[in-house]
């Protein structure tokens, strides 16, 4: 019955650091690089929601992509700065889909 219980444990925790590896690839130094689906973006505000973290975008914001693709359920890549609220998209790209490991040699910006 021990021995069940560990290896619960054990494979509880390698999922949490896997689902959340891939969350966030980098949290060095405040840049903070991570890819997810977009939950809700405001225009008005320059506010999107990724991964359920809270992104603000200004006029240093690069967007490599027509600032109009990016909608609610699109995948983005987000490199930015955090803050005290906020993480600052310095740099933003629209995806087609989830990149894993074994694709981003095709994203130079993900390297």
């Amino acid at each position: 019955m021990k021995n069940f219980i560990i290896a619960g444990e054990i494979i509880l925790i390698a999922f949490s650091i896997l689902l959340f590896s891939t969350w966030t690839f980098a949290w060095e130094e405040g840049i903070s690089k991570t890819q997810g689906p977009i939950m809700s973006i405001d225009f008005k505000k320059n506010i999107m929601v990724v991964n359920e973290t809270t992104f603000v975008w200004n006029k240093s914001t690069v967007f490599n992509n027509a600032i109009e693709q990016f909608k609610p359920k699109s995948w983005v890549f987000i490199e930015g700065e955090n803050g005290d609220k906020y993480i600052f998209i310095r740099k933003i790209y629209l995806l087609p889909k989830y990149v894993d490991k074994k694709e981003r040699h095709r994203y130079p910006f993900m390297q």
